[in-house]
């Protein structure tokens, strides 16, 4: 189905009926939508709508010429009397009242939705399907807007949305909501181009904090829209999607910093980088980094991964000529810049859950940023993560990676790693905290493998100094895992790519 443009079209108020207009349906709702506002009179209205509603017959409800345009009027209108209010609003128009304000609109977008599903199975009433196109992007925000436990709603109102939405898909034959949004067949162009028609007055600078549940529902629905169908879409999607990212409160920080990664991972990487949207997106997230909130810091990590093959798709390497320093490598070295003065716990997880990625992205390139690794990974052993022990799990995980990709300059450094594998193993064995043993066990099993592998990349270097240590060891289990080292084969598993 195309969309109308009167769809995309948000006029300050329904016109009134044309002289000569036949329906008198089209009038009386026009009178009552001019008397619409805020106050004691929304409860009014509902009740003069739901009246009219409930009265007309399917033939007066979408026969005219004006008649799908007003209808269109009249769910606007309801889904605005039910939108919450500022989150610190005053009076008696407040969060309290706004469940059972939606819960009435609801019931009235049901009976709406009930009589196009009737005009259905009447052949004397074709003009459903107009009425229809006006109709379905209000029912879908009102749904959207009040379909999760938020201030603003209750379970009653959250019920009625959850039908309003399954209604809504019935009637137009859609299986989900990315089928209603994206379309289900090359005819059908779906509805996301009219539902963010309707979000765009409260998505800018000046208005999107006026309605709190805005931006939930322009994050939700745009998350259901996936390739190919996204790219059509990024003029729209990108701009509100920065401007959430970038307020001050960490909770919309992350919101727009999934927006963002939503987009990186479903438009082409060549409409990306057009107009340079790709490096503006870097720029917005680099920012991020030096927040000190870690699920923050997790969003920006995850969602740069996935930019980086974009950001770097024209780089070519030539001949023996110098390579340039990419955004990956920037990234990583503010991130390690952060990780060594860290005391926070949750973010020192939170770098430690993600170093491993960035050092598979870079490879051997990694060997830049040895140093500074050396040190963070010298760093985090030392102390102790809770019993989940993830940070230093995933730092164990970090070392071995750095001497596969690295392991020519892996030599010099056997006595200081070695010193820092051996530490932990001690402390492991000796450990009487809350940790677990299937964590302890882990933790020995990763420090083993460590050491073999810093045997394997310095040529046997790592036996010969266990062997002296081995003899005036007592601890079994720090022997047990010197015997695995010792007993090792001599291959060298090392990726030299």
């Amino acid at each position: 189905m195309k969309l109308d443009s009167a769809e995309e079209k948000s006029p300050a108020g329904p016109s009134m009926p044309a002289e000569g207009s036949p329906p008198t349906l089209e009038h009386a709702f026009s009178k009552i939508l001019h008397a619409a506002g805020p106050g004691n009179a929304r409860s009014a209205i509902l009740e003069d709508l739901g009246a009219l509603i409930e009265a007309a017959e399917c033939d007066e409800l979408f026969e005219g010429a004006r008649m799908p345009e007003t209808l269109g009027q009249v769910a606007k209108t309801l889904e605005k009397l039910a939108a919450p209010p500022k989150e610190k609003a005053e009076g008696g128009d407040g969060v309290s009242e706004a469940p059972g304000r939606a819960t009435g609109v609801g019931l009235l977008f049901l009976k709406l939705l009930g009589k196009v599903k009737a005009a259905k199975t009447s052949p004397a009433c074709p003009a459903w399907r107009t009425g229809l196109r006006h109709l379905a992007g209000p029912a879908y925000v009102f749904a959207a807007t009040h379909r999760l436990k938020q201030p603003w709603t209750s379970p009653r109102s959250q019920s009625v949305a959850g039908e309003v939405l399954s209604s809504l898909l019935r009637v137009m034959e859609c299986s989900s909501v990315a089928g209603f949004l994206c379309g289900e067949n090359e005819e059908d162009r779906g509805r996301f181009a009219a539902v963010l028609g309707l979000l765009k007055p409260h998505l800018n600078k000046e208005s999107w904090k006026n309605n709190p549940a805005v931006k939930h529902v322009f994050s939700w629905s745009l998350q259901q829209v996936t390739q190919p169908w996204l790219s059509q879409h990024l003029e729209k999607i990108l701009p509100p999607s920065l401007l959430i990212s970038d307020d001050y409160q960490t909770e919309n920080k992350i919101l727009g910093v999934q927006c963002l990664h939503h987009i990186v991972v479903n438009v082409p990487a060549a409409d990306l980088l057009q107009y340079n949207r790709a490096q503006v997106v870097y720029h917005a997230l680099f920012n991020h980094l030096y927040m000190p909130e870690h699920h923050l810091i997790q969003a920006v990590l995850l969602c740069l991964l996935d930019l980086f093959p974009v950001l770097e798709k024209a780089l070519h390497w030539k001949g023996d000529a110098a390579r340039a320093t990419t955004h990956c490598h920037d990234v990583l070295q503010l991130i390690l810049t952060h990780m060594e003065p860290e005391h926070r716990l949750l973010l020192r997880r939170t770098y430690a859950r993600n170093l491993p990625a960035f050092v598979k992205k870079l490879g051997i390139l990694t060997v830049r940023h040895l140093k500074r690794l050396e040190q963070v990974i010298i760093g985090y052993l030392e102390v102790y993560d809770g019993p989940e022990e993830e940070t230093r799990l995933k730092i164990l995980e970090t070392l071995k990676l750095v001497m596969q990709y690295t392991w020519p300059r892996i030599p010099c450094r056997v006595v200081v790693l070695l010193k820092a594998l051996l530490k932990l193993i001690c402390d492991v064995a000796r450990d009487t905290s809350l940790t677990t043993e299937a964590t302890k066990c882990a933790l020995l099993q990763e420090a083993t493998d460590c050491l073999i592998l810093l045997d394997h990349c310095s040529q046997g270097q790592v036996k010969d100094l266990l062997s002296k240590i081995v003899l005036s060891c007592e601890d079994r289990t720090v022997v047990s895992c010197i015997r695995k080292v010792q007993q090792s084969s001599a291959a060298v598993p090392c990726d030299v790519s």
